[in-house]
């Protein structure tokens, strides 16, 4: 039988989770969606409208804070919800678990890894991260979990954003965008979403694709601001990673009308890109990964790359969530194509430095 695929809807108070799933399940043409919430609090509010609108199933779970409990709770609920698909009791194609506007989305998806019997039923989509124009400056700058959340992301949806100016909201986009280059940005209003940008978007499969813009971190055409801060004003690491922003992802808004963006503060929640040309050593890059996964692994939110592996013809696709790696052979490298290793890594306060080394020194 097919996977059913889960998708996890996260982001802060206010940013519209709820006004999307509405608008998810009361259009979803056809498809029958289950939804796990994990709302805790007066929030519970949001289930009598979401129970009165649809005939969809849902469970809700009101066991206080997701990020203590949730993992035996989530994997019961689906278990349940499975042994009941499988009766015929229900009738569903897909889930949605709806984390709470505290909530560590990386507990949740590593439940579909973790768990044989999930694994075996369940296909983990994508992370999707609404953030609220309006507020979000304040909320990243003050919480982390709302930085955690969009690092998290494989698809960021941006909400409210009528209600700032133009140069706030390209701010915010350019400090999404440091915080997490893999998540595609869309603005949207009230929730309103095509289906096809909210499922099925594959974001956890290991395929070959690894989607960031080489370039995204010169962009704006105006790097010499960006230099003053720098850790490597010389970029020493010359092709490998292209930081010309270096590590100082959030720009105030002042200076963005038509000057390069200056840094206002630094948040914890960073990326950077590695990339050679140089075949990487298997039994090498595995040692490394596996120390810095067992160190760094809690700090460590999303990582994914597309390698050149010495012994192999095909492409070698890894990603992991904190400590779980996981990897698989991909297709093989096309004739004339450049081998060349590509990995982002996005996590709290992580040692670049380190990092950098270490995969330079697993590398042929």
């Amino acid at each position: 039988m097919a996977l059913i695929p889960a998708t996890i809807l996260t982001g802060f108070l206010g940013s519209g989770k709820t006004t999307l799933l509405k608008r998810v399940l009361t259009e979803a043409h056809g498809q029958k969606i289950a939804v796990i919430e994990n709302e805790f609090g007066e929030e519970n509010i949001d289930n009598d409208i979401l129970v009165s609108e649809t005939e969809e199933q849902i469970i809700q779970m009101s066991n206080g804070c997701i990020c203590c409990t949730i993992r035996e709770d989530l994997r019961a609920t689906l278990q349940l919800l499975a042994a009941k698909r499988r009766k015929g009791l229900l009738s569903f194609e897909r889930i949605v678990i709806e984390t709470t506007g505290l909530a560590d989305p990386g507990p949740v998806a590593q439940t579909f890894f973790m768990d044989d019997e999930i694994a075996e039923t369940f296909l983990l989509d994508s992370i999707l991260t609404l953030v609220d124009a309006k507020h979000a400056a304040q909320q990243l700058n003050d919480r982390q979990e709302a930085r955690r959340q969009v690092g998290f992301a494989d698809q960021i949806f941006i909400s409210k954003a009528d209600l700032v100016s133009p140069q706030e909201l390209d701010a915010l986009q350019h400090r999404l965008k440091h915080m997490n280059p893999r998540a595609p940005q869309k603005v949207v209003h009230f929730g309103e979403v095509a289906l096809k940008e909210v499922f099925d978007l594959k974001g956890f499969n290991l395929n070959a694709k690894l989607d960031i813009d080489p370039d995204f971190l010169s962009e704006d055409g105006h790097d010499h601001v960006h230099t003053e801060h720098c850790d490597h004003p010389s970029h020493q690491h010359d092709d490998h990673v292209h930081t010309e922003h270096c590590d100082h992802p959030s720009h105030d808004h002042e200076h963005s009308q038509g000057h390069g963006h200056h840094h206002h503060h630094d948040d914890d929640v960073k990326s950077f890109v590695f990339r050679s040309e140089r075949a990487f050593d298997p039994a090498k890059l595995e040692d490394f990964l596996g120390a810095i996964v067992n160190i760094y692994g809690p700090r460590m939110l999303r990582y994914k790359g597309v390698l050149n592996m010495r012994g192999t013809e095909r492409k070698v696709i890894f990603q992991g969530v904190h400590q779980l790696m996981g990897s698989d052979l991909g297709p093989m490298w096309a004739e004339g194509e450049v081998k060349m290793s590509k990995m982002v890594f996005i996590g709290i306060d992580l040692p670049k430095d380190i990092l950098l080394q270490g995969l330079e020194q697993s590398l042929v």
